[in-house]
């Protein structure tokens, strides 16, 4: 499977997972704007994940106005906003870093 492939697949699982919105603010979207008005956003970033963590359980869909920029504050200082640590957007969509990295050491296997 090429590149683009695991990308499209990723994002294309994520955003139908958590129904076109935002798990954030609840923003609400549609699959023929989705890729306008949402982004789908690495939980951990894709360097400290085995496979680059192309996995629903490190995927969450956050819209490009404003959560997507509160959740990327953590990568770019290392220091999470209030209630966006990595653990609470796990916790938004049912996962944890210890499912995201098991998921994502069995993309290898696929």
């Amino acid at each position: 499977m090429s590149k683009k492939d695991i990308r499209r697949n990723f994002r294309d699982s994520v955003f139908k997972r958590d129904k076109y919105a935002c798990v954030m603010c609840g923003k609400k979207s549609s699959p023929e704007k989705i890729m306008e008005e949402m982004d789908c956003h690495h939980v951990m970033d894709r360097s400290d994940m085995p496979n680059q963590g192309y996995t629903p359980l490190n995927g969450i869909t956050l819209c490009k106005d404003t959560c997507h920029l509160n959740a990327e504050y953590f990568h770019i200082y290392g220091k999470p906003l209030p209630g966006w640590s990595p653990e609470d957007l796990y916790k938004k969509i049912g996962s944890s870093l210890d499912l995201a990295i098991e998921a994502s050491e069995k993309l290898s296997e696929e």
